[in-house]
């Protein structure tokens, strides 16, 4: 494996972001600008007026193809994605990319950025299929360049704190994690599905998957699966998973697009539980409270606010402008990506 390149100079990685999505505008892009370690340099979308608000507002040079197509159409070709994206690559200033375009794009333009010698923070799914991971994995690898999966919520400090509660032994030893997302429709419900699914699953369902093996380890097991198709046909809106460590441990999954809202965590233990709540979507000025339930008594541990995109983004920063070991990241996306392939096969009866 190449070296990964040290960027001793200035201390800032220089960022470029190919995409303008809802994401980015909402919550990287203000995190972005929050990071003294990162600052961006230059903004891509398909259409001027886009590119230039982005950049009035985050900084960065704008960069526009002219264009007016968006993000489903794209999504259904990814040959026809715009040049905008491939300028930006060949600038001189960028040193790394942010990704937040629609899933069946990741791919195409993890590649792309790799090739170019660009460093990769993607959004989940980083790949749609467990090759497309492999294969961005390899292409990073060998170029000595660090790809990351923007799994923020693993950087808010509330799992960390929640992970000692149970070493600390709240609620005795382990014996069942249960999570859950669900969002309700919304007015983009019929957009192609590359736009809202990771693989054939919803993609939502990444995040209790990868909750599950922040707590109970990267290796699990796939006891069993199911989708379900949405209201109007769409195929796997919604599903369920089964899951065990490697010590037996089960976790009990739920995920889909037409629920009401829920975004959280049990832990289930031999003398009490744990609940989290919006352990996901949380804001930057959300106190978290771990319920504690034990005994009959029901403890509320306040743990302390924190900004999961600011922070996974000094976590990206950092790694490339000290050279860190990029292997860890690189291995998540694979332990991730191999886990997603094996619940596609067991929902599919394979």
């Amino acid at each position: 494996m190449a070296a990964v390149q040290r960027y001793d100079t200035d201390r800032v990685l220089r960022i470029g972001v190919l995409g303008c999505a809802g994401i980015a505008e909402r919550r990287m892009l203000p995190s972005l600008a929050a990071q003294p370690l990162v600052r961006v340099t230059a903004v891509a979308s398909r259409r001027e007026e886009r590119a230039r608000s982005f950049a009035q507002r985050f900084g960065g040079v704008p960069v526009f193809d002219g264009t007016d197509a968006d993000g489903a159409e794209a999504a259904q070709d990814p040959a026809a994605a715009p040049a905008a994206y491939q300028q930006l690559l060949e600038r001189d200033d960028v040193d790394a990319v942010y990704i937040p375009l629609p899933p069946a794009l990741h791919h195409e333009w993890t590649l792309r950025a790799l090739r170019a010698g660009k460093h990769v923070l993607c959004e989940k799914p980083f790949a749609q299929t467990l090759e497309q991971a492999r294969q961005a994995v390899a292409v990073a690898r060998e170029r000595g360049l660090v790809v990351m999966e923007s799994f923020m919520f693993l950087h808010h400090s509330q799992h960390t704190s929640v992970r000692k509660l149970v070493a600390d032994g709240r609620i005795g030893e382990l014996r069942l994690f249960e999570s859950e997302f669900g969002i309700p429709a919304t007015p983009d419900a019929t957009a192609p599905r590359g736009v809202r699914h990771a693989s054939t699953l919803p993609e939502v369902a990444v995040y209790p998957i990868r909750a599950a093996q922040f707590f109970l380890g990267s290796r699990l097991s796939v006891l069993g699966a199911i989708r379900r198709a949405s209201c109007d046909g769409e195929p796997d809106s919604s599903g369920a998973a089964l899951l065990a460590s490697a010590d037996g441990v089960p976790a009990e999954l739920a995920y889909g697009l037409e629920h009401g809202y829920r975004s959280g965590y049990t832990l289930w233990g031999s003398e009490g539980s744990l609940r989290l709540d919006r352990a996901f979507s949380t804001p930057d000025d959300h106190v978290p409270v771990a319920r504690v339930e034990r005994g009959g008594t029901v403890t509320d541990v306040p743990l302390a606010p924190d900004r999961q995109f600011t922070n996974i983004a000094g976590v990206f920063a950092r790694t490339v402008l000290d050279a860190q070991d990029p292997t860890p990241h690189a291995d998540d996306i694979l332990h991730h990506a191999e886990l997603l392939a094996e619940l596609d096969a067991a929902a599919a009866g394979r």
